[in-house]
Parts: structure tokens; sequence; C-alpha cells
């Protein structure tokens, strides 16, 4: 009960707001300096950090196009070596065909060269 008593004498009392008086000192005096947040050499560190992270970027990115490149000269000359075999197999063929018995015969015939027989002489195997 105590309690409740006090409680009631303390939201009777009312609390007399004295007039206040405006300070000026205080608008004579220059603002304070907001902190600072970094320091000088800790943004020269970051500036320099920024600069050493576009170099590497941009040195990566030169050797990535320089082996993207070297690709492409890769593939060309795997092109040309693929284009040269299939010429040469078409060249072998042809030099098969061409080295039958009958069509060098025929081509002797067109020459004018005549079989003789007793020009033929026969060498042993080896």
């Amino acid at each position: 009960m105590a309690l409740e008593q006090r409680s009631f004498h303390m939201n009777t009392l009312h609390e007399v707001h004295a007039p206040q008086t405006p300070k000026t000192n205080e608008t004579n005096r220059p603002a304070p300096r907001p902190k600072k947040l970094f320091s000088a050499g800790e943004k020269f560190l970051f500036v320099l950090f920024g600069a050493v992270l576009v170099v590497f970027c941009t040195m990566i990115l030169h050797t990535q196009a320089q082996i993207n490149d070297t690709n492409k000269e890769v593939q060309k000359i795997n092109n040309e070596i693929v284009e040269i075999s299939k010429q040469n197999t078409e060249l072998s063929i042809q030099v098969s065909e061409k080295s039958t018995y009958e069509v060098i015969w025929n081509k002797a015939k067109e020459l004018g060269l005549n079989l003789n027989e007793k020009n033929v002489k026969v060498v042993p195997g080896r």
C-alpha cells in the first residue's frame, strides 16, 4: 500500500520549468569538425591498391588476348594440315591409278613406241 501512495503522490507533482536563456557563446564558436573516417596514409594505400589492381587486371586481359590469338593460329595451321593431307591422299590415289601396266602401255602406244620382243632383255630378279 505504501508503494501505491508514493506513486500517487509522484503523479500529482508538477515540475516547474525555468525559462531557458539563449547561449550566445555557441553561435560565435565554429562548428566542430567531423571526425575523419580515413587518414591520408590510408587513402594513399587505397589508391595504390586500386592502381595495382587495375594494372594486374590489364595484364591478365592482355595475356588472355595473346592466348586467344595463338589458339586461332594453331587452328588455322591444323586446318591447313588436314587439307594438305587430303590432297596428298588424292595424289597418291592418282599415282597408283596412273602407274598400272595398261595405262603405261596405252601411253607408250600413243607416243609411237612398239613392242619389239627381239630388243627385250630379261633381267634376273634381285
